[in-house]
């Protein structure tokens, strides 16, 4: 019975022992590389302009334009999309594709 409790306590002290010691990894990490301002950024470019009429959203990625946002000083706003990328425009009156997806109840408690 002694013999367990003294090795016990050596299994402990040097867990206590090891965790007082710090490992090269947890020591601070370097921080992190700065970006660079020239790097692209996968974020839209949006250009708005306003008229008197109406207001105009261009949507960009990468430099292409790919929708562009006509919102009427009285009416609804309504979307223009590149969906090819060929450059011809299709009016869209929202960005709701129509597809809906089936929906069931399973079990109601």
């Amino acid at each position: 019975m002694r013999l367990i409790t003294i090795l016990l306590l050596c299994g402990l002290s040097s867990a206590t022992y090891a965790a007082d010691v710090q490992s090269p990894a947890s020591k601070s990490a370097p921080p992190p590389p700065a970006l660079d301002p020239s790097e692209a950024v996968d974020e839209p470019q949006v250009t708005i302009t306003k008229q008197t009429e109406q207001t105009i959203e261009e949507f960009r990625s990468h430099g292409k334009l790919y929708m562009i946002k006509v919102t009427p000083s009285h009416g609804k706003p309504y979307y223009l999309i590149d969906d090819r990328g060929d450059g011809k425009f299709a009016r869209q009156e929202s960005l709701d594709s129509g597809l809906r997806v089936p929906q069931w109840v399973i079990y109601k408690f």
